[in-house]
């Protein structure tokens, strides 16, 4: 996978590690292209799903399914990184009636046609967000079970409630009454 457009989200693998707790999982993601029937554009793509990443590294982008209006292409290599600060975000999502995960991605040209590539892989509201935020090709694509329950424990073990805070709005408010 070449360099995301948000590095931030991609720290080296040694920060990941966590005794006997994976933090990282490689998926292949599938994209759709449907062919469209109007003077502005042939077709239009979209994210669809993420499956188990099976294949060798530096396998390409294959076609799984071909149809007259439609075609789904596989594209392997990336991986689902967990980060122990977006645990709230995760447990958003996952608690959530349909949990998502959220593939960022961009058409490039390549040899003269237009391919989307996926760049970023994330299941944190947070991250979605913000790369929507930045006008971004973001779609959510249904989370699956055996991901969500791996999301899941990864973030209740890492939660960690936010701190109340003490006193008021308003510096009157804090001040002690009574007095001078």
């Amino acid at each position: 996978m070449s360099p995301s457009v948000f590095p931030f989200l991609m720290p080296t693998q040694d920060e990941h590690r966590e005794i006997g707790f994976e933090t990282a999982l490689k998926l292949a993601v599938i994209m759709e292209r449907k062919v469209l029937a109007n003077k502005w554009a042939s077709e239009q793509w979209e994210a669809i799903g993420i499956v188990p990443d099976h294949a060798e590294d530096g396998a390409g982008p294959r076609c799984i399914r071909e149809a007259a209006d439609a075609s789904q292409w596989l594209f392997p290599g990336y991986t689902l990184r967990l980060f122990a600060d977006e645990a709230e975000n995760y447990l958003l999502n996952v608690t959530a009636p349909e949990p998502r995960a959220f593939v960022m991605w961009q058409m490039e040209e390549e040899g003269g046609v237009q391919r989307p590539r996926p760049m970023v892989l994330t299941v944190s509201y947070g991250e979605a967000a913000a790369m929507m935020d930045s006008n971004e090709q973001v779609d959510g694509v249904p989370l699956p079970a055996d991901i969500s329950e791996w999301v899941t424990a990864f973030a209740r073990r890492h939660y960690r409630a936010p701190e109340k805070r003490k006193g008021g709005r308003f510096a009157s408010q804090r001040m002690p009454q009574g007095g001078s």
